[in-house]
């Protein structure tokens, strides 16, 4: 379908990768992945021809088309049907059927046609702009984070479609667990090379670690030989008596390789700075209500009420323009409620990342003077210390804030707020900029934070992750305290939008009913309960053998100090005999969890299953 062979290209003597050789066969779809700047959408580039590379050549199977999804979506025809209607062919300019019958299978309406674009929400543009690729009936989607600016419930319906896509495409996300779970393959840009394996990000990243290991025992080696070697020479290579030797090794020493050592990959590395919280109540809300239209009749945030004790986790979810990011700014109080009570306690430190500070960042500073202007009682080592942790060492961290890419910007937020000791974080689409591996580190120190979170997200690798209390729920005219987990969240209650989001066939067919979708989730929880009772069991089991283990070893500790060697033998077979049985129920248990896992998935997926309406190809 698709062939590159040597691929080579670099930006002002900077190479990107070099000599990516890689192929899109058949029914493969591809997630992308690597460092920001690694030169993902460079490739994408190269695929569709607007850019060319330095070395290396592109080969695409004759008819093969691409359709490109780009991230940042432009509409420039007044109504619905007329912007659609620019995916078409040259030689399908007449066949508007084509554009309706897709725009049909996506969820619009007859009446939604002649429509302004502006008043779709974003998971409807989104639509919009996916109809325009697909009325062009390409092979092959290159999807370059589709999913920025979508919503919750745009992305879950977006997953849905992807996962029913018959063609082949590639996607970039640094979203893991959406892209895990609607890839075939992963391919990533590491160390300037391209590299593609069978499975999913996890995989991927496991044999990248291997390969480093490999290398890095592979250079000790060869190291270690090339040392002897030179030893020998330096000792004898004036010896009468050795010269043959010497000359030996000294050829040997020339055919010996040599292998670079792997440079340092700057990684975040850090964990927020916690300021001693005395009480449990942080926050109490009671009844708050506020809407940019003071006069407007029904508030955008209406008699809202929630607490917030220390340690707790709590995320604020909903579509698009419900209220989240405002009901951050009010507990940040950027703004005020034009009714209803908010206290805070006096001890108090809020560390706040909001979509809108980012705009806030000085132009004319540079890192190390925002970091700095955060907290003035830091001394210059301090403050370079903290850039460091940010991926802004040495002279990077004297760029200006005016010439900072999207990501490099929320580092530099994220710095502000480690500056200053906080215990409450209030979070707005933290990892909207940043790559896996930085996502992975911020939810690593969330974790191991004491202090309060709450964070606005539309990632439900997150939500999941961490061990939500509560979630403040946005859904059209109202908010709503969900007391729970995410998880628990979608198997008692569930995205009521979710509803509105499923395609419907062109003869408008109806959705499932109420009743298929509890049926679904009562099959759901028979299917998962006997895996459920299996996992308990096989937990409570090694935790009694591990307790068995543990007095084992403290017995023969104690034999071994003069025991007899008769009982020590005994005692030394029955601990090899219940480590290796501790280990079976491990593997056991890791299965089980595999099990449960696939199957939830499934049922999740058929709970709101939408039909795409039939492929053109």
């Amino acid at each position: 379908m698709i062939q590159a062979d040597g691929l080579s290209i670099a930006y002002q003597g900077h190479p990107l990768f070099r000599e990516a050789s890689f192929s899109i066969q058949e029914g493969e779809r591809c997630g992308l992945v690597g460092r920001n700047g690694s030169g993902k959408t460079t490739l994408f580039r190269i695929l569709t021809g607007e850019e060319t590379e330095d070395a290396g050549n592109i080969a695409i199977r004759k008819n093969y088309s691409i359709g490109v999804l780009n991230q940042h979506i432009k509409f420039t025809k007044p109504t619905l049907i007329e912007e659609a209607a620019l995916g078409l062919r040259p030689q399908d300019q007449d066949s508007l059927y084509k554009v309706e019958t897709i725009l049909f299978g996506l969820g619009f309406k007859d009446e939604d046609m002649e429509r302004g674009i502006q008043e779709f929400s974003g998971g409807y543009q989104l639509r919009l702009h996916l109809a325009k690729v697909l009325v062009s009936e390409p092979n092959c989607l290159l999807l370059d984070e589709p999913t920025n600016y979508l919503d919750i419930v745009s992305i879950r319906w977006f997953q849905r479609f992807l996962q029913q896509w018959k063609g082949e495409f590639v996607l970039i996300s640094h979203d893991r667990e959406f892209m895990d779970s609607v890839t075939t393959h992963t391919m990533g840009i590491h160390r300037q090379k391209v590299r593609k394996y069978k499975g999913d990000t996890v995989n991927f990243f496991d044999k990248i670690l291997q390969e480093e290991e490999i290398h890095e025992k592979t250079r000790a080696n060869i190291e270690k030989k090339r040392s002897h070697a030179q030893s020998f020479i330096d000792r004898f290579g004036a010896s009468a008596a050795k010269a043959a030797q010497a000359q030996s090794r000294q050829k040997l020493l020339q055919r010996i390789p040599t292998l670079e050592k792997l440079k340092e990959i700057y990684n975040l590395d850090f964990h927020f700075n916690e300021a001693f919280f005395p009480g449990k109540l942080m926050i109490e809300a009671a009844d708050l209500s506020f809407s940019y239209e003071p006069n407007s009749a029904k508030p955008l945030i209406e008699n809202l009420s929630f607490s917030v004790a220390k340690g707790e986790r709590i995320a604020i979810v909903g579509k698009n323009g419900r209220g989240k990011s405002t009901i951050l700014r009010l507990l940040a109080q950027e703004l005020k409620p034009q009714s209803g009570n908010l206290k805070a306690s006096e001890n108090l430190r809020i560390g706040y990342f909001g979509q809108t500070n980012i705009n806030r960042l000085h132009p004319k500073h540079s890192i190390e003077e925002e970091i700095s202007a955060a907290n003035p009682t830091l001394n210059k080592t301090e403050v370079k210390r903290i850039c460091g942790l940010m991926m802004f060492s040495d002279d990077k961290a004297n760029k200006l804030t005016s010439v900072l890419s999207g990501g490099e910007k929320s580092r530099v937020l994220l710095g502000k707020i480690l500056s200053s000791p906080c215990n409450l974080l209030l979070l707005d689409e933290p990892t909207h900029h940043l790559d896996m591996e930085s996502i992975e580190a911020l939810i690593d120190a969330l974790e191991e934070f004491e202090g309060a979170v709450i964070l606005v997200t539309h990632s439900e690798l997150i939500l999941k992750r961490l061990a939500l209390d509560k979630m403040i729920v946005c859904r059209q005219g109202q908010q709503e305290v969900f007391l729970g987990a995410y998880e628990d969240f979608i198997d008692k209650d569930g995205w009521h939008d979710e509803a509105d989001m499923a395609p419907k066939k062109v003869k408008g067919d109806q959705q499932k009913s109420k009743q298929q979708r509890a049926d679904l989730i009562n099959a759901r929880s028979k299917a998962i309960k006997p895996l459920d009772q299996e996992i308990a069991s096989k937990e409570l089991l090694i935790s009694q053998l591990e307790n068995q283990q543990q007095h084992a070893n403290a017995e023969l500790l104690k034999m071994s100090q003069g025991g007899n060697s008769m009982t020590i033998q005994e005692l030394s077979k029955a601990i090899a005999a219940r480590s290796k049985s501790i280990d079976n129920l491990y593997e056991e248990l890791e299965k089980l969890m595999q099990k449960r896992e696939k199957v939830h998935a499934e049922f999740n997926t058929s709970i709101i299953t939408p039909d795409l309406g039939q492929k053109t190809r």
